[in-house]
């Protein structure tokens, strides 16, 4: 007799789970299906929506950042350098010490916050990892096929400065900043042999499917370009070029030499990462 109550109270509490998951899918579905949920950017989110997002958000960085090294961001010149990298990229969106951030970043939602206490809340490994691969439905944009991996540390190391600035200081380090470009080098050991899931990778940074339907890329269905499924088996890039993989790293970084008056943009891709990027349109039959 035992036993059966047992396996009575075991199934009734698999009914019940069960019959729960089921109304609250049910419940989700509802909510999107209705439009209830406001997404315009000058409303806010509700506070324990905003509240999950952050924290998931904090949870997910610290993990994936754990394996991270930080090398010594002391140097003034790496320092001097974030600063020039900070002024071109970020601040247009964090602001500084005494100065706000732009229209744009101020009107977004979430709002891009202050980085003056950044290195209080946040490692330097886990600024790092923020720096490198953005954050999802947030805004911030992941640096890591725009920068150099020492333009990266750069940045953290004049983001871990800021907590020491006055606004006067702030100002001294912002007149004494050169240059403005983030260098996306390929390193001392020149250009890799091309490396198909890199370029998977890397053709999103591009935003390549914001305009192509790409297979084993993501994204909304509402394109302007040719989708590049079967691309790999196409006879002429553009109607122009042998289809290889060299014609195809020619056509990403300079189409309007390939093709003058094309649709397709000029996006400034790296020279290894045009190579990543063909090879991984190459497997593409």
């Amino acid at each position: 007799m035992p036993s059966n109550r047992r396996r009575l109270m075991l199934k009734t509490m698999a009914a019940t789970t069960a019959g729960l998951a089921a109304l609250g899918a049910l419940g989700a579905y509802l909510l999107v299906e209705s439009g209830w949920y406001n997404v315009a950017a000058n409303e806010q989110h509700l506070q324990p929506v905003h509240s999950l997002l952050e924290r998931a958000m904090h949870q997910s960085v610290r993990r994936y950042a754990s394996a991270t090294s930080a090398p010594p961001l002391d140097e003034p010149e790496l320092i001097r350098r974030g600063a020039a990298l900070y002024r071109s990229h970020c601040v247009v969106c964090h602001g500084g010490p005494g100065v706000a951030q732009e229209k744009f970043g101020q009107s977004m939602q979430p709002v891009p916050g202050p980085l003056v206490d950044a290195a209080r809340r946040w490692q330097p490994a886990e600024m790092y990892w923020i720096i490198r691969h953005g954050i999802k439905m947030s805004g911030m944009p992941a640096w890591e096929y725009h920068m150099a991996e020492q333009d990266l540390w750069a940045t953290v190391a004049f983001v871990a400065e800021m907590p020491r600035m006055t606004p006067a200081t702030y100002s001294d380090w912002m007149a004494q900043a050169t240059g403005s470009g983030a260098a996306a080098g390929h390193g001392a050991q020149g250009v890799l042999p091309g490396r198909p899931e890199r370029g998977r990778a890397a053709l999103t940074q591009y935003a390549c499917q914001a305009c192509h339907m790409i297979p084993g890329v993501t994204g909304s269905r509402v394109y302007v370009g040719p989708p590049l499924q079967g691309i790999a088996g196409r006879a002429l890039i553009a109607g122009r070029l042998p289809n290889s993989a060299a014609s195809m790293a020619l056509w990403m970084r300079d189409p309007r030499h390939v093709q003058p008056g094309t649709a397709m943009p000029v996006l400034g891709v790296s020279e290894q990462d045009a190579v990543d990027i063909a090879a991984y349109l190459q497997t593409l039959h």
